[in-house]
């Protein structure tokens, strides 16, 4: 149970950076996980519990996957399977599964960094 307050903790002080940065809150919630809504400078939709932009396809629209929206999956995916790898090498003692799992840090890091370096072309 500790842990779920922690994560809740977390989601209300991104929400909370959100509006500080200037996002305002819409009357909306993300499809995944219910969460409410906020709408960037940008423009975009943001949900703070799934730490993702959100697109929002009117009823009888085709929805429209960019090149700039897959990039986006795929660095917020990254930086998912990153904070999984440094938790599992915080609690880890064999100095053999470290190795492995330093590996497929750097492996992480660098799909990263070139995907980062795309964004910015």
């Amino acid at each position: 149970m500790p842990q779920e307050k922690t994560q809740e903790e977390q989601h209300i002080r991104r929400m909370v950076d959100l509006l500080r940065q200037g996002a305002a809150l819409t009357d909306l919630a993300c499809p995944a996980c219910f969460s409410p809504l906020f709408k960037l400078k940008s423009s975009d939709l943001w949900c703070a519990k799934c730490e993702k932009k959100v697109i929002v396809v009117k009823e009888g629209e085709e929805p429209r996957v960019t090149s700039q929206m897959v990039l986006d999956t795929m660095e917020a995916t990254l930086l998912a399977k990153v904070q999984e790898i440094q938790s599992k090498m915080q609690q880890e003692k064999n100095i053999e599964e470290l190795g492995k799992l330093g590996t497929t840090l750097s492996g992480l890091l660098e799909n990263l960094e070139k995907i980062r370096k795309v964004k910015r072309i």
